[in-house]
């Protein structure tokens, strides 16, 4: 079964120096029927203006994945990592027993644009961990994150794992589910068939009991998706 969320319906934040779109619940944006999905509970679509951001916060017992779209974030937090994350990175941050960070545009003149992803682990009060890689554009299916950090991926504290779909022009992609029963989808970027439903970019998909899904892309360009595999 598969459930559409149109990004037009998501929740929006609009602060002056950071513009956000809430695929579920978070902050100021309450919406019963959009809680989370398994453990997937944060997915915010985030435009932060040029040279603001994120003061230092704690966070503790979340898994929380930075993936920039457009710019560059100036990260730094309370275990010493003082690091750069430019467009196409994915960074992991195990929030652990408990973490402060900060996060800004590191561009004092073009928006940074970045989705910001939470989900919560199967193990609680670990050492805070920390990593970061790119994971490259290639065509087909990218292993982001898996339970074991296997084949260099990123290793999230969860029975849950990330990939990066980027699918050319006119091709078609089969996805055959490795693990649990739900799939979570964002459309980063262009319109994909997922078995005849159509999704564009900003809108998520909650699919259950689908052990194989066809992805096709019409369109004359490439697109990129996000598929969450979740317990």
């Amino acid at each position: 079964m598969l459930t559409l969320r149109k990004s037009q319906d998501r929740g929006q934040a609009n602060f002056g120096w950071l513009n956000s779109k809430h695929s579920f619940s978070f902050g100021h944006y309450y919406d019963p029927e959009h809680l989370g999905f398994s453990v997937l509970r944060v997915i915010n679509d985030d435009i932060v203006a040029p040279g603001a951001g994120f003061d230092a916060h704690g966070h503790r017992d979340m898994e929380i994945i930075s993936y920039v779209l457009e710019g560059s974030i100036e990260h730094k937090d309370s275990s010493g990592n003082i690091q750069t994350l430019p467009a196409g990175e994915f960074q992991l941050m195990s929030a652990g027993k408990g973490i402060f960070h900060s996060e800004y545009n590191a561009s004092k003149h073009h928006p940074l644009r970045f989705l910001q992803i939470w989900i919560e682990p199967n193990k609680v009060g670990p050492r805070p961990s920390y990593q970061q890689k790119s994971f490259g554009k290639a065509l087909g299916l990218t292993t982001i994150a898996t339970p074991t950090g296997e084949n260099n991926t990123l290793k999230i504290t969860q029975e849950a794992k990330l990939h990066q779909l980027i699918i050319g022009a006119g091709e078609t992609f089969q996805f055959n589910q490795s693990q649990g029963n739900n799939l979570y989808v964002h459309q980063i970027t262009g319109t994909v068939h997922i078995n005849n439903t159509a999704l564009s970019a900003g809108d998520g998909a909650q699919i259950t009991h689908e052990e194989t899904l066809t992805f096709c892309n019409e369109s004359r360009s490439d697109i990129t998706a996000l598929i969450f595999e979740l317990p």
